[in-house]
């Protein structure tokens, strides 16, 4: 077997197909029966696949199983479970570590193992590899072993693994040289970094340095707005700016499973490692955390103005996804917006062409199945995920008050964060 993929979820799934395409023999395991009963079926349970695309993986030798032994004759095993935040804020590295105590139970001389999963810089030398050397072997001169970030944009028709370059560090340079030679099987281009350190720090500093300017326009929002200033159309005019300058747009908050979670990886090993905060990832987060409670604030305020009360009045979220035009709701804002809304009395409802079932807080969010009739009789409609089905200018002509806050709206009839 040329390859066996831990974790068959939005990245493990597509880094198997891209690995299948290009001829390789693909095996693929996970601790969820139903996620590996409905692949061996030919059903796809993400976004970025649909169920063809499964059903071509499976022509081409494809497997999924719940059975670790797979991992047994695979030359190359790449881990890719999630690596989420605990309750408390703080790194939660136990997937990881059960996934490694898995493939140590199998790992053989001359194996390469690849971790992808997102982590603090050093975790590949400091909790991986002293797993994987427990069974006696060690990496570098009896097995092989490198860090490789996971950089999968789902819903992203532009970038996919074959063209999205990959960032490579091995343990050893003969382990860098083993990890690109075999991702360069499918991938378009291959960079390599001094160390694993290097490759799990570059994971980091690109999601922070998205943290921190969505941070700092998310504070601008919110004083333009005091000063009656439109900062969309600051934005607008600065993005003429052919050097030095990227757009970053402000929203409800940030969601997914890379932005507000990354960054909390980078603070807690500097804090950690050397006693002192982050300080921009800490501030970048408190700002980003409070746009939620900002938003349902200006709600209050609108409905104010109109002289209802928010304890009563029907609210309607459109869109209650992470991003546009998928159905990932990982970390998505739409959650402590109407957590917030419900707080202040507000009936809440929502409409969502991806997402048909949605639970917030462990209260049932009524789904709306009749667009247009919901946006007439809320008495405010608050737009938090532009997806490609609506029609934002035509939905704010109809609605009572309408509340852009994506900054997709051109006319009068909306107000925008």
């Amino acid at each position: 077997m040329d390859l066996a993929v831990l974790g068959l979820g939005y990245v493990g799934l597509p880094l198997a197909r891209g690995a299948a395409r290009a001829g390789m023999s693909v095996v693929g395991y996970d601790v969820s029966a139903s996620v590996v009963d409905g692949l061996n079926a030919g059903r796809s349970h993400i976004d970025d696949l649909a169920h063809t695309d499964v059903a071509e993986m499976l022509s081409l030798g494809f497997r999924a199983s719940i059975d670790e032994s797979v991992l047994t004759d695979a030359d190359v095993v790449i881990i890719c479970v999630p690596t989420p935040l605990s309750s408390d804020g703080l790194p939660d590295l136990v997937p990881v570590r059960t996934a490694m105590t898995a493939v140590a139970r199998h790992l053989r001389p001359g194996m390469m193992v690849i971790l992808e999963s997102t982590t603090y810089p050093g975790a590949t030398d400091e909790l991986v590899r002293p797993i994987l050397e427990q069974t006696g072997l060690v990496a570098g001169r009896d097995f092989n072993l490198a860090f490789s970030p996971e950089r999968i944009d789902p819903g992203n028709p532009d970038f996919g693994v074959h063209n999205t370059p990959k960032v490579v560090g091995g343990h050893t340079p003969a382990c860098t040289e083993r990890a690109a030679e075999f991702y360069q099987r499918f991938v378009h281009t291959v960079v390599r970094t001094k160390g694993t350190r290097e490759a799990e720090t570059a994971k980091l500093l690109e999601n922070t340095y998205r943290h921190i300017n969505i941070a700092l326009v998310n504070e601008m929002a919110r004083f333009c707005h005091e000063l009656e200033i439109d900062l969309w159309d600051v934005i607008r005019a600065a993005s003429s700016k052919p050097f030095g300058y990227q757009a970053f747009y402000p929203g409800p908050g940030v969601g997914g499973h890379c932005i507000p979670i990354d960054p909390n990886y980078l603070s807690h090993n500097v804090r950690a490692r050397l006693g002192y905060p982050f300080r921009f990832v800490e501030l970048a987060q408190e700002i980003n955390s409070t746009m939620p409670a900002y938003v349902a604030h200006r709600a209050q305020n609108l409905l104010n103005d109109a002289g209802k009360a928010t304890k009563g009045s029907q609210i309607l979220l459109l869109g209650v996804t992470y991003k546009p035009n998928i159905a990932d709701q990982r970390e998505s804002p739409a959650i402590p917006l109407a957590r917030h809304l419900l707080t202040l009395g507000a009936n809440v409802s929502y409409h969502d062409p991806y997402v048909p079932n949605w639970v917030s807080n462990g209260l049932k969010m009524d789904c709306v199945s009749d667009l247009q009739a919901a946006v007439k009789d809320a008495d405010l409609v608050i737009l938090v995920q532009n997806h490609f089905e609506y029609d934002a200018d035509h939905l704010a002509s109809i609605a009572q008050r309408f509340f852009d806050t994506r900054g997709v709206t051109t006319g009068d009839n909306a107000r925008r964060l």
